[in-house]
């Protein structure tokens, strides 16, 4: 009994966290949004939207891909028009990954179709139970063990 609400959300966690049930969410954010965007090169539009513009060794750590595949589903994503390479100011040596203006336009639609997603699956919460956990799963993702503080 000592750690079982510990051993729940650990599980629920790693129900969430397989990448089966990130691809199937991803697959639907992205339908319809290009040749480019599916659910490989979702996770570098989104991790460049969330992080701006950065390297693909950088890029790679917050995403939790390698920097080859980073480089290689940028590489699509380029070919689409939604990302673009250019050198570092700081660093000439190195390459940044932007967004162009119509990966922020798609970045923009795949946000909205998630936050539908999330409002609908909480639509038979009552308001305030899904307003404590919106702020709860927050907290938890700071102060908890995936926090830094």
């Amino acid at each position: 009994m000592e750690n079982e609400v510990g051993r729940e959300v650990a599980e629920a966690l790693g129900e969430l966290l397989k990448r089966s049930l990130r691809s199937n969410l991803y697959q639907g954010l992205t339908d319809g949004l290009g040749e480019a965007v599916d659910e490989v090169t979702y996770p570098v539009l989104s991790g460049l939207a969330r992080y701006g513009p950065c390297s693909a060794a950088e890029l790679a750590a917050e995403v939790g891909l390698d920097r080859s595949g980073v480089s290689r589903r940028a590489s699509r994503l380029e070919a689409g028009g939604l990302v673009r390479r250019g050198p570092d100011p700081a660093d000439g040596r190195s390459v940044l990954l932007t967004l162009t203006e119509e990966g922020d336009r798609t970045v923009a639609v795949m946000r909205q179709r998630l936050a539908g997603r999330i409002e609908a699956s909480l639509s038979s919460w009552p308001p305030a139970e899904a307003r404590a956990f919106a702020r709860g799963l927050r907290r938890f993702i700071r102060d908890g063990p995936f926090g830094e503080g």
